[in-house]
């Protein structure tokens, strides 16, 4: 602040001292003109010429100008060690904790406008460094003017080196505010993402979970990218830049209305351009993006399923699938590129057929006497400077319509799904899980998949689920972990329903194997300890021990240090299920749910199992079993045995396999026949 005030206070002097000297301007002689009261809008040029007067006048000021350029230099440099101390990061501190608490306490899907809200300190900066940079624009106009209607009549080189040394500091003055300007946008930008990034990636997550994506599950943070992109652009400034067009107007119209007029007329037909701009890439945009979606999708499809796609020679017939998507996006994208390229041209040439009006429009005053020669140049200047902000806009008018669509995106995804609640902690589950009358609508699905299923486990219990695909099995156990909400009735731990606990605390007393195994990037220990920050060896190695896969851990070469690649794409199914065992039983969860845990099990895989469910239950969890195969069921106490989304079967593990074997011989069998080709004739078919 210091340095600002120094640099202003410097161009003030700077200007009552010198200014005064350069040009005599009568403010009210537009008035007196248009009153009548004035034949002409200037004197005649002889008239003109005496009222300027020189330079020599003002010797004794001149004596003291290296002290104010040395005053003027050591508020620049006060301003560069401001915008140092700025980018190290010394003056972000209290800005990004003021957007985070106002993102926090933002009703759901207003957290972008009000984190942009409570930047409006900085955003109100960058308007005064924009004000005062548009002020500075009128430097090298004045200093045009001031060329040719002072020194070169007067072929005065004090007075030109005097201007030369004033332009170099103004100048300089205005570079430092643009960068400035630039820092504290991108700095905006940046905030913003800090802001709400960590709900946009905790969106990305519960996409899946809350309803059926069908499109592009990483578009959230391209929208957030595409939102902090625009700030740190050029764009912006146009926004900034576009109220000093009537101030730029009003200095063409005080050196004569005929340049006003022209200048004025520009502006207008530029607004029109700008308006034809967004009318016409509106549409177009939003195909794109819609288009662009389809495509991401059949490119991440591709990814996921390479050996099948390989394998089973399908990876041409998606990459059709592909290629139709792309070049739909490719002529969306080339129609936004073409009416804005068009527009963008038209605007260009505009201006500068604008300038070279102005220019003609002053030759013509000059001839008659109404200007001098350095208001043609002036004017020139002015007028491409004041039209400058609605080319800006216009050139950049692609990216602010991708980015307030990204917003308007990623607002709607954030009100659909807004910030976790943080209750109140609870002590830890020991006792009970209990589900009342649970019914189950998978995500995007308008279909009940599971109805009415309720019981109760007490500490200590092993539960086995049984029964045919389809019957909603994996449904009742996403269920039973959080995953899916319930759309009727209520899971409890400890006798408080799942949804009074928070994500991450429920997450510490649950140990989950989905059917599908997931792994994630990065070692061994990494993925058994859940990506703690500072994960206990010693619970890593107890938990490998738990799940029987200590042993081959260590024969790995790296150890627990072991990388396994995206999705656990460097070891085998059955490693991977072993993996994915041993993240579960982490930190000796209360409740632990296996979907199908021997499926790429061998014998001594099959073998730790049974001994990770039996620890389990001695130290009194609960473990709740999805399996076919009778082995895996030998050391569950209570089989719930499902058909079609509903309790068939619920008791004791004895009563209820039972109970299965006589429905299943009770159940008509049915008389194979035999499909073949018909016997020759004078052969007997065998029975």
């Amino acid at each position: 602040m210091l340095g600002a005030a120094l640099l202003l206070g410097v161009l003030a002097r700077a200007g009552a001292v010198l200014l005064p000297g350069f040009v005599d301007v009568d403010l009210m002689s537009p008035l007196r003109a248009l009153a009548g009261l004035e034949s002409e809008w200037l004197p005649a040029p002889d008239a003109l010429a005496a009222r300027i007067r020189p330079l020599s006048e003002y010797a004794a000021a001149a004596d003291v100008v290296p002290i104010w350029l040395s005053a003027g230099v050591l508020g620049l440099l006060l301003l560069a060690g401001e915008a140092v101390r700025e980018r190290r990061g010394r003056k972000a501190g209290p800005l990004r904790l003021k957007i985070e608490a106002a993102a926090d306490n933002s009703e759901p899907g207003r957290e972008l406008a009000n984190a942009l809200r409570s930047c409006k300190g900085a955003l109100a900066g960058v308007a005064v460094f924009s004000g005062v940079s548009n002020l500075l624009m009128l430097t090298g106009a004045l200093f045009m003017l001031q060329i040719y209607d002072r020194v070169l009549p007067s072929r005065s080189v004090p007075t030109l080196v005097a201007l030369a040394l004033l332009t170099t500091v103004l100048f300089l003055g205005q570079a430092i505010i643009d960068m400035l300007r630039g820092r504290v946008m991108s700095r905006i930008g940046a905030e913003l993402d800090e802001a709400v990034g960590s709900h946009v990636f905790s969106a990305i997550g519960r996409l899946h979970l809350s309803a059926r994506h069908e499109g592009d599950s990483l578009q959230p943070q391209r929208d957030l990218d595409g939102i902090r992109s625009f700030f740190s652009s050029a764009g912006p400034y146009a926004l900034f830049d576009l109220p000093w067009l009537p101030f730029y107007l009003a200095v063409i119209w005080s050196f004569h209305p005929t340049l006003g007029v022209t200048a004025t007329g520009g502006a207008l037909v530029l607004a029109v351009l700008t308006v034809a701009t967004e009318l016409s890439t509106r549409k177009p945009l939003s195909a794109a993006a819609l288009s662009g979606v389809r495509r991401n999708r059949h490119a991440e499809a591709a990814r996921r399923n390479a050996e099948v796609l390989a394998a089973m020679g399908m990876a041409g017939r998606l990459h059709d699938l592909w290629r139709r998507e792309s070049r739909e996006h490719l002529c969306h994208q080339q129609r936004v590129s073409d009416v804005a390229g068009r527009l963008g041209s038209f605007s260009r040439a505009l201006r500068l057929l604008l300038q070279s009006a102005m220019l003609g429009v002053g030759a013509w005053l000059v001839i008659h006497g109404e200007a001098t020669a350095g208001i043609i140049i002036a004017g020139s200047i002015l007028a491409g400077r004041a039209l400058a902000p609605v080319d800006l806009a216009i050139a950049h008018w692609r990216n602010f319509a991708s980015a307030r669509q990204s917003w308007h995106r990623l607002s709607g995804l954030l009100a659909r799904l807004p910030r976790d609640a943080q209750p109140m902690a609870l002590p830890i589950p020991s006792s009970t899980l209990s589900v009342e009358r649970v019914a189950v609508t998978p995500p995007g699905i308008q279909r009940i998949v599971v109805q009415g299923v309720d019981f109760t486990l007490g500490s200590g219990t092993v539960l086995g689920i049984v029964g045919p695909s389809g019957a909603g099995k994996s449904t009742l156990v996403r269920t039973l972990v959080g995953a899916w909400r319930p759309l009727a009735g209520r899971i409890r731990l400890d006798g408080a329903s799942l949804d009074q606990w928070s994500s991450e605390r429920l997450g510490r007393y649950i140990g989950y194997l989905p059917q599908d195994v997931e792994l994630l990037g990065g070692t061994v220990a990494a993925n058994i300890a859940r990506l703690a920050p500072e994960p206990d060896p010693s619970a890593v190695v107890a938990a490998a021990r738990a799940a029987g896969a200590h042993d081959l851990i260590v024969g790995m070469a790296e150890g627990y240090g072991t990388q396994i690649g995206d999705d656990g794409a460097a070891l085998s199914a059955g490693q991977r299920q072993r993996i994915a065992l041993a993240r579960a039983l982490y930190g000796d969860p209360f409740l632990v749910v296996l979907d199908e845990p021997g499926s790429n099990l061998d014998s001594e895989g099959e073998a730790a199992l049974a001994t990770a469910i039996a620890g389990v239950k001695a130290r009194g969890g609960i473990v709740v079993i999805v399996a076919h195969r009778p082995e895996t069921l030998a050391a569950a106490d209570l089989i719930l045995a499902m058909r079609q989304g509903q309790m068939h079967m619920f008791g004791p593990r004895e009563n209820v396999l039972a109970r299965l074997a006589a429905c299943a011989q009770e159940a008509p069998a049915l008389k194979p026949v035999v499909v073949g080709p018909a016997p020759r004739s004078g052969q007997r078919r065998r029975a």
